[in-house]
């Protein structure tokens, strides 16, 4: 059977609600209205109790054939609420968008046992994302002038990406050597004076929020890349900031993420107590000591928008932050103009180590 889902219709006209950045409300693409969660809610509390009054229609029976058990174990079914399609998703995809009736369906059996404690809500719209990606195309010389067309965006997703927030405190005991090397005259001589030293720094470094996303399809080194996001403009989750936007639920829990959190803490930490040696003329560490003395993790959204293009058969994935504007992304190169730009180089290379020559030799040969 498959889990109850729903989503969000306007009110006034009945057309699709999404959330929208710029207000922060839900916005209907076709008459502009916008509501709050409460107006929605209190609607259909009301819609739901005049169904309850009218009672229920008898359902057809259908005969089926059935999910073999591997495949029921990594995929999900669920009815869309607007037009009735059947919707199948894997076992990790949070919100969907029906294919049929294009209308955004936020999966609400899913939250049940991953259920995010927060939500960083869209700040940045679709266009802006679009402007952010072609502003990134310039100054780029080696990039195909044919990858910079707009037309080559195949697909411009908002995606709320699962992250695990860390808190943490890192006790430090880290020793270095450090030198002071001074010079002076005597006489005809220039004697360099060079006195050495062992320091002991102890310290505890508080960490809140250091993220890793929780998510396996999602490239670490693109959103290790797009940070940081304001963590102050959290929410408590509701799936009314869903509306009109993809998510994942975590596939990677937040015991197989640790090391990745953890390794950040402690780097940061050795780079802070490092950073209270001065004075010297150099400095070294001989050994460090981190122990972990506490720490916990919570489950948030944050948002991203993901641009894919084509090129050459290849596949290129861009990802902006969906707070700040971030862009993160690899580009292809041109190899007529990667040619070009070195053959110009080799001749201006050529004509400077001429003139020099010259000047020096009194003329060419």
């Amino acid at each position: 059977m498959a889990d109850q889902v729903s989503n969000y219709k306007c009110p006034n006209c009945g057309g699709p609600l999404r959330f929208d950045p710029a207000t922060q409300k839900l916005k209907c693409e076709y008459c502009d209205s916008l509501f709050t969660q409460e107006e929605v809610d209190q609607f259909y509390r009301k819609d739901e109790e005049a169904a309850a009054a009218e009672g229920t229609d008898q359902k057809w029976e259908t005969d089926t054939g059935e999910w073999s058990e591997e495949e029921a174990a990594h995929m999900r079914a669920y009815s869309c609420p607007s037009c009735g399609a059947s919707l199948i998703a894997d076992e990790n995809t949070a919100v969907t968008v029906c294919p049929y009736c294009n209308n955004p369906t936020v999966v609400a059996g899913q939250f049940v046992t991953k259920k995010p404690q927060f939500v960083l809500p869209f700040k940045l719209d679709k266009d802006k994302a679009v402007e952010i990606l072609n502003n990134f195309y310039k100054g780029k010389p080696l990039l195909p002038k044919a990858f910079t067309s707009q037309n080559h965006i195949q697909e411009i997703k908002g995606v709320y990406v699962p992250f695990w927030l860390y808190n943490g405190v890192m006790d430090c005991h880290m020793t270095f050597n450090a030198q002071n090397v001074r010079q002076f005259s005597h006489g005809d001589e220039i004697i360099t004076e060079t006195d050495h030293y062992q320091l002991v720094r102890n310290g505890t470094v508080t960490f809140s929020g250091v993220p890793a996303d929780a998510s396996s399809k999602m490239p670490d080194e693109y959103m290790d890349a797009i940070e940081p996001f304001d963590y102050s403009q959290l929410k408590d989750f509701d799936t009314m900031y869903l509306a009109g936007y993809m998510a994942d639920s975590y596939d990677v829990d937040a015991e197989q993420d640790r090391e990745r959190g953890e390794a950040r803490m402690k780097a940061s930490a050795v780079k802070s107590i490092t950073a209270t040696v001065t004075g010297f003329s150099a400095v070294s560490p001989i050994s460090t000591q981190i122990t972990k003395l506490d720490g916990a993790a919570a489950y948030a959204f944050l948002p991203v928008w993901l641009l894919s293009t084509q090129w050459n058969g290849e596949t290129y994935l861009f990802a902006v932050n969906g707070q700040s504007g971030k862009i993160a992304g690899d580009l292809p190169s041109d190899k007529g103009l990667a040619i070009a730009w070195f053959l110009r180089i080799t001749f201006a290379m050529f004509v400077v180590v001429s003139i020099v020559l010259y000047f020096i030799g009194g003329g060419f040969l």
